[in-house]
């Protein structure tokens, strides 16, 4: 019997949208040896009845507790997160506060946060990553939020931190309490989380991934806060695409006080995938015509579901990505070979296609400077390919 994740009210027993022969997962990225094992699934989205929340009824990836960021470093990004922590410091006058980011992975944002009058924490489940930030010079010990009545090291806290962690959770509930026992009184928060109403506004199917078992709205986000002992005080889109609020802590865990989330319309994801995959085949066709190469830039959950679920699969040679830990491997379900760029110069193509959304800019830029002029830099903006 299929329950909310967030609510554990029953969900609806028809489905609607099935995303077929989508990757398994976006981390666990086979290698020479597990290749061929390696198989796509279908994934089904449902959308709670009582709630409002979208999500995927299957088990979540095995690797749900931990933080892995191939984009943490990104020029993009540490502006990003160097910016929410001047706002957030200086608007709730936080200087010399305490905080923890709940999920911080090698611990790419805290070291940003560390520019700041702050003290500053960490917690990571996987433990290699622990071992990372801690020869980094950062604060970051092993633990993950399993129960609510957990007590967190060093704590209470002033400030929690949670960076696109929240839809990965089976369990986003638990978290949030475990939280919220671990705060000062009138503690603060700042949460982020992919936002369903940019994938709805654009069609983008290829958002779509296993790891990410919730699509939060605004609506299902603020009410799920709300229900757990949290109070909104700001909320904003970010990056295109990414839903922020800024929280506090209240007396007590009651009922969301948001009105009631009407339902979804899904079908702008079948027309988003419709309009992709025209688009992929004319540009492939085109490039095929005319004699020219296709490689891919982004070995992303955005990129690994778009090659999955077209001709990419095998119109692209392979996939660019900036990642180490991802070089070498294969794309889940399409099978690409992933290189670095450096490896671009032995095999180089005629054309990239950037499927990394929130940092086409930046890596067009890397195109350009590293390859030359000559490679033709296409990209995908929401549902169509444009060429740059």
């Amino acid at each position: 019997m299929r329950h909310c994740i967030a609510c554990r009210h029953k969900l609806p027993e028809y489905g609607l949208f099935t995303l077929e022969g989508a990757p398994a997962s976006a981390q666990n990225i086979p290698d020479a040896s597990q290749v061929a094992a390696d198989e796509g699934m279908d994934l089904t989205l449902y959308q709670c009845e009582h709630c409002g929340l979208v999500q995927f009824a299957c088990e979540p990836v095995d690797y749900y507790r931990d933080v892995i960021r191939a984009g943490g470093f990104s020029t993009t990004m540490t502006e990003l997160r160097r910016n929410q922590y001047q706002h957030l410091i200086e608007t709730y006058h936080l200087e010399g506060k305490k905080f923890l980011e709940v999920g911080c992975g090698r611990g790419e944002f805290i070291k940003v946060l560390t520019e700041f009058p702050a003290d500053v924490s960490g917690m990571e489940h996987k433990a290699d990553l622990v071992e990372i930030a801690g020869k980094d010079g950062l604060h970051v010990w092993r633990e993950f939020p399993e129960t609510a009545e957990q007590i967190f090291r060093n704590g209470p806290y002033d400030v929690f931190l949670s960076f696109n962690f929240l839809e990965h959770q089976p369990n986003p509930d638990v978290m949030l309490k475990a939280i919220w026992n671990n705060l000062a009184e009138n503690g603060m928060g700042l949460v982020t989380v992919p936002a369903l109403e940019y994938i709805l506004d654009h069609g983008s199917y290829y958002e779509l991934i296993r790891d990410h078992l919730a699509y939060y709205s605004f609506g299902t986000l603020r009410g799920l806060l709300e229900r757990n002992g949290f109070q909104v005080l700001e909320e904003e889109m970010i990056n295109r695409d990414t839903i922020s609020m800024i929280v506090k802590k209240v007396s007590g865990q009651g009922k969301a006080v948001s009105q009631k989330q009407s339902a979804v319309d899904l079908s702008v994801l079948v027309e988003g995938r419709e309009g992709v995959l025209e688009d992929v085949c004319s540009l492939t066709e085109q490039l095929e015509k005319e004699g020219k190469s296709l490689a891919l830039w982004g070995a992303s959950h955005q990129g690994f579901t778009l090659a999955a679920t077209t001709k990419l699969k095998t119109a692209a040679k392979y996939i660019i990505d900036s990642a180490p830990f991802k070089q070498g491997r294969f794309a889940p379900a399409s099978h690409l070979p992933i290189i670095g760029p450096d490896d671009y110069f032995s095999q180089p193509v005629d054309a990239v296609l950037i499927v990394a959304p929130g940092y086409t800019d930046e890596i067009a830029g890397i195109i350009r400077s590293r390859f030359g002029p000559d490679v033709d830099i296409y990209c995908m903006r929401t549902n169509r390919v444009e060429q740059l």
